[in-house]
């Protein structure tokens, strides 16, 4: 099996940039917990079943998905709720990621995980790298990027783990505060590291 390298950051630190370019530039494989979550909840999925019986058929949408929107709504609503869907969907969600680092072909894989320190997760990964930015470029990507107000930002900030929380797991840390220009190199530098540590 590949070694793995868990890949985390805060919103807008700008983790899917660092990711894609270790994949397009060195074809590195990814294992991205935010598409993992959403594939356990497919239609026909085992998880969405579970949560048609639990919430009722209102949770989903009208061709069969989930209505992502109204299970927010339930879970922020009733904190037993969030409860209920973390303890059905985490253990499924573990279980797809190592079933796809299993699966990984390249020297080292990338396991991205946003919510690694939050969850407990980095005893997935044999290294972690932390992408680092200010908490003001992390609001001004994410009100740039998703168009919300600058309330909604601050209250996921605060729902996350800090930025101190973060760094102290990290074995590498990439700074993104600046433009991309000096990110290849980084990633170009990390990249002969973690070559060097799989031989």
């Amino acid at each position: 099996m590949s070694k793995i390298i868990g890949l985390t950051g805060g919103i807008g630190s700008g983790k899917t940039t660092v990711a894609n370019h270790f994949h397009d530039n060195y074809h590195i494989d990814i294992v991205d917990a935010d598409i993992v979550a959403r594939e356990v909840v497919e239609p026909g999925s085992e998880g969405l079943t579970a949560i048609e019986h639990h919430f009722g058929r209102s949770i989903l949408n009208e061709d069969g998905t989930l209505n992502r929107a109204q299970l927010r709504e339930r879970v922020f609503a009733d904190p037993s709720n969030k409860q209920w869907i973390d303890n059905l969907l985490h253990p499924m969600i573990r279980q797809r990621m190592q079933q796809q680092l299993e699966m990984a072909t390249s020297p080292y894989c990338l396991l991205v995980i946003p919510l690694m320190v939050e969850n407990g997760l980095q005893s997935m990964a044999d290294r972690v790298l932390v992408v680092d930015v200010s908490p003001d470029t992390q609001i001004d990507r994410t009100l740039a990027r998703d168009g919300v107000s600058k309330q909604q930002v601050l209250s996921i900030l605060k729902a996350q783990a800090t930025r101190e929380q973060r760094l102290a797991i990290a074995d590498d840390i990439i700074n993104n505060d600046s433009d991309n220009g000096h990110l290849a190199e980084k990633i170009a530098e990390l990249h002969r590291k973690y070559l060097a540590l799989c031989h």
